[in-house]
């Protein structure tokens, strides 16, 4: 490995960058002595909003003393914070999947502005982990990933409810207009402690994504917030980073074409959120990496059996995945059908990490020859309705339908499907269309979680498809929702062309989604008008003017990637 010559935080002793910098630090208290010493951002994506990170600052002071001990000289950095349960709130939640860019915006001004060389990313809820990641490609300095746990939930502790039965529980009792006191006696009692959400969402699918990209210490993923294997993972962070900088291993040694095969190989074996699909596209586009992760999710999806079947999944609980080893298990199961040569933060091979890790217990964690299914809880579709691609999530094993076909019923926002449902005016057979929410559309892609938990109150979760260009929360995996179509209403997609009665046909064995509708019939019908959805002063109007599409991971900006339909 080669070795770093010159730290480019270290300026000529003389130079005003170097004196104006030592004016600064020794005000804090730093010694002068250590002022050469390799400078590590401590990214602290954190506020007293949420649960999520509520325990981060903790985390920060640990992680000092180590680094300091190891060498190192540690700056704590903040960051926005979203937590999806708090800012879903303003603006209909489209500050939710913005808020991902700008935190690796954040990191960028930050740690490329001040010059640091290095940086370990706390990262917890769903939207930090990619946007660290993506930070980490982008910047390409010594990085490391520290999943930060997830909460004590009332339902692994002998309560009724955890935080996707509250969601679930909320969306219904909105539809139905009635209060229910002992909604709020279960709230009270379903999150006990700090941590992300207790399921295999998209927070822990992403932590255990980190851990199969080689970006996080083996064995860190999922984990109990403040466990003492939490802790481990910290320290072990520490050291991590303090390695990769004396031999100057960067992310974009780590993250290749290779490891998100193993990512994406690795969320499918688990039956991860579908979230993961255009996030794992963002950092391979933010590292410069040529690779279309909708089509490997696609490809792969028939070809990785699935070994675990994690709540919203199945009935296991993610500490049960945590007992039974954990992404570290998996990977050693799932390692025939992955690139074991994959370097790690550990300074390790994914293989040599993978011999290192307990074998499947055959309950929790399976393996490749006894899975819990062949068919893949994430199905990537494409098609005439979805030239570009379109994502449905499945339960663990799948009770089906696996095909779909029914007259379109067409709305242009999450509210007036909901109205539909509470009017009795979607029945059994029909396919909900939500459209005009994309990443442009929206902007920033709508959530219709809600929308679905509407059908599941009424008895129709499995009766009617749902296709959007909004997107679904990592919990959801209730009947056959097709969401993230692209190319989206907005940008010229067929799904602006659908009328109500329209067919469609949705085939999750075959991977595909198509609209049964003559190509010049379409072509005679007046092109999609977006609908304003929600007032867009600020960081949405910014946000709009610069989204790339979903095939290019909903970035900001077009660089080396996927490009269909790239905006220049």
């Amino acid at each position: 490995m080669r070795r770093i010559v010159e730290l480019r935080s270290n300026f000529p002793a003389n130079s005003a960058h170097a004196v104006t910098r030592r004016a600064q630090w020794v005000s804090l208290g730093i010694d002068p002595a250590d002022l050469d010493r390799p400078k590590v951002a401590i990214v602290n994506t954190s506020n007293d909003l949420a649960a999520c990170f509520a325990h981060l600052d903790g985390l920060v002071s640990v992680l000092k003393d180590e680094l300091r001990a190891l060498g190192m000289l540690p700056f704590e950095i903040r960051t926005a914070a979203p937590s999806d349960f708090i800012t879903n709130a303003g603006r209909g939640g489209r500050y939710v999947l913005p808020a991902r860019d700008l935190v690796a915006n954040d990191i960028e001004v930050m740690v490329e502005g001040a010059q640091l060389d290095a940086m370990i990313c706390l990262s917890s809820c769903d939207k930090t982990t990619p946007a660290h990641l993506m930070a980490a490609g982008r910047l390409n300095v010594p990085a490391v990933i520290v999943p930060c746990g997830y909460q004590r939930s009332g339902l692994a502790e002998g309560g009724e409810a955890d935080v996707e039965e509250i969601f679930l529980r909320a969306a219904q009792q909105a539809l139905d207009g009635k209060a229910d006191g002992s909604l709020l006696e279960l709230a009270d009692g379903a999150i006990r402690g700090p941590g992300v959400c207790s399921g295999l969402a998209t927070a822990n699918s992403m932590h255990m994504a980190a851990e199969a990209l080689g970006m996080a210490v083996t064995g860190s993923a999922p984990v109990r917030a403040l466990s003492d294997r939490m802790w481990d993972g910290v320290r072990r962070a520490a050291r991590a980073v303090a390695n990769l900088v004396e031999n100057d291993v960067r992310p974009r040694d780590i993250i290749t074409a290779a490891s998100i095969t193993n990512a994406v190989r690795t969320m499918l074996a688990v039956g991860g959120s579908i979230n993961t699909v255009k996030h794992l596209q963002a950092v391979a586009v933010e590292t410069g990496l040529d690779i279309d992760v909708w089509e490997a999710y696609r490809v792969l999806g028939r070809e990785t059996p699935t070994l675990c079947s994690i709540r919203p999944n199945g009935a296991d609980l993610i500490e049960d995945l945590e007992d039974a080893g954990g992404a570290a298990t998996v990977l050693r199961e799932l390692l025939p059908l992955l690139d074991g040569d994959q370097l790690t933060v550990d300074g390790r091979t994914l293989a040599e990490n993978a011999a290192a890790a307990r074998p499947g217990d055959g309950a929790v964690i399976r393996g490749l020859n006894d899975p819990f299914s062949t068919d893949p809880s994430i199905v990537v579709l494409r098609g005439t309705l979805a030239e570009h691609g379109a994502v449905v999530k499945r339960p663990i094993p799948d009770p089906g339908p696996r095909r779909f076909r029914g007259p379109a019923k067409v709305f242009h926002s999450r509210e007036e499907g909901v109205a539909a449902v509470a009017a009795n005016k979607i029945q059994a057979g029909d396919v909900a269309i939500i459209r005009g929410i994309g990443v442009t559309g929206g902007p920033a892609m709508g959530m219709i979680s809600a929308f679905i938990f509407a059908l599941d109150g009424r008895g129709l979760a499995s009766e009617v498809a749902v296709v959007t260009d909004g997107q679904m929360s990592g919990l959801v995996n209730h009947g056959i929702g097709v969401g993230e179509v692209s190319p989206e209403a907005a940008a010229g997609g067929a799904l602006g062309l659908v009328k109500d009665g329209d067919l469609i046909e949705i085939d999750l064995a075959d991977g595909r989604i198509d609209l049964l509708v003559d190509p010049e019939v379409l072509a005679a019908r007046p092109p999609f008008t977006p609908r304003e959805q929600v007032e867009t002063t600020g960081l949405l109007d910014q946000y709009r003017a610069t989204v790339q599409p979903l095939a290019c991971g909903a970035v900001l900006s077009p660089r080396l990637g996927p490009t269909p339909g790239a905006r220049r």
